[in-house]
């Protein structure tokens, strides 16, 4: 798994610390201050995967977590993607965007892999 940005979105860097933080809603802002838009992929086995090894937290257990944090409006989710195509589309056209994508699909070279995941 590659946690992923346009290579030209001025976004260089991201540590795990951070991607977590932002994808469990508890920041919205790089440490930089710079805020960003994060996508996610529809629900399925490369999502679930993605949280689990970010957050070593299982589907069900993120699904409440996000329910939570939307129910009470101290977060919104992460923009969710129809599949990997348009995940990779939403992060090249939307200036500070980050998104995750299997480590095959992020080698391109209009993406600058900001992580990766194992």
């Amino acid at each position: 798994m590659a946690i992923v940005s346009a290579r030209q979105g001025g976004i260089t860097e991201l540590d795990r610390e951070s991607a977590e933080q932002l994808y469990l809603g508890r920041r919205a802002t790089l440490p930089n201050g710079r805020a960003v838009t994060l996508v996610d992929l529809p629900a399925g086995p490369v999502r679930d995967r993605f949280y689990l090894q970010l957050t070593r937290k299982n589907p069900s257990q993120i699904r409440a977590y996000w329910s939570r944090l939307v129910f009470t409006g101290r977060a919104q989710p992460p923009r969710e993607a129809a599949d990997e195509d348009d995940a990779r589309r939403i992060v090249l056209s939307t200036p500070g965007a980050i998104g995750y994508l299997p480590i095959e699909a992020a080698r391109n070279p209009e993406l600058l892999i900001l992580s990766t995941l194992d």
